[in-house]
């Protein structure tokens, strides 16, 4: 079996690199949702300057990306309100074509290692574009995400990109799963029930089936 990496420790050990040399690199960072911003946040924010992208196209319905981006931009009101949010157009129908063949695969699979790709590809190339010094995601906070697999690709495509650097990061270490869960009690923010596509969405309706009956 392969030894599964400590990124949260890669991280400390950048952050920790940073407050040593006082700068303060432009970082672009991809939320799906205000929970999962929490504790990056919290680790983050005094060593980068952050910028949210909002690419989240595989959530559904549209109605529930909707919620997401706003409950998001309601904490980054009350916390810290000079973060800027990039928002990506939603495009659920394009987004969906290509993982469609994929949809019989349990949540946790191949469809969803293609739904990182697709989001932090889409993500590093706007980073690199504009000038980052660092590209991120808060995903690796969720419980419902590999964070080994995150970082995987996150480091694959920082071999394709000549300036911008990869984040690497394991936010539910050292409890940050459950410290996330106290800020969001504290904030009375939504906390969704599902990862966010139409399979966990359904997939999600049929467990509530299940549990009245």
């Amino acid at each position: 079996m392969e030894n599964k990496i400590n990124y949260q420790k890669e991280l400390q050990k950048l952050l920790e690199n940073l407050k040593n040399s006082g700068n303060k690199p432009k970082l672009l960072l991809h939320a799906c949702c205000g929970p999962c911003f929490t504790i990056p946040h919290e680790e983050l924010k005094d060593y980068f300057d952050i910028t949210i992208i909002y690419n989240n196209s595989n959530i559904y319905p549209e109605a529930e990306y909707k919620r997401r981006k706003e409950e998001l931009k309601r904490f980054l009101s009350e916390v810290d309100p000079d973060i800027k949010v990039l928002e990506v157009p939603y495009d659920n129908l394009n987004y969906m074509k290509d993982l469609e063949p994929l949809k019989d695969i349990p949540e946790g699979g191949e469809r969803c290692f293609k739904c990182y790709r697709k989001r932090l590809t889409f993500g590093y190339d706007y980073a690199e574009e504009h000038g980052f010094d660092y590209f991120g995601t808060v995903m690796s906070i969720s419980r419902y995400k590999n964070s080994q697999m995150l970082n995987k690709i996150g480091y694959e495509l920082e071999e394709q990109h000549k300036k911008t650097k990869w984040l690497p990061a394991d936010f539910k270490k050292n409890n940050g799963y459950e410290k996330s869960l106290q800020i969001v009690r504290e904030h009375e923010m939504y906390f969704q029930e599902y990862c966010g596509c139409e399979y966990s969405y359904n997939n999600y309706l049929s467990k509530k089936k299940t549990e009245i009956k």
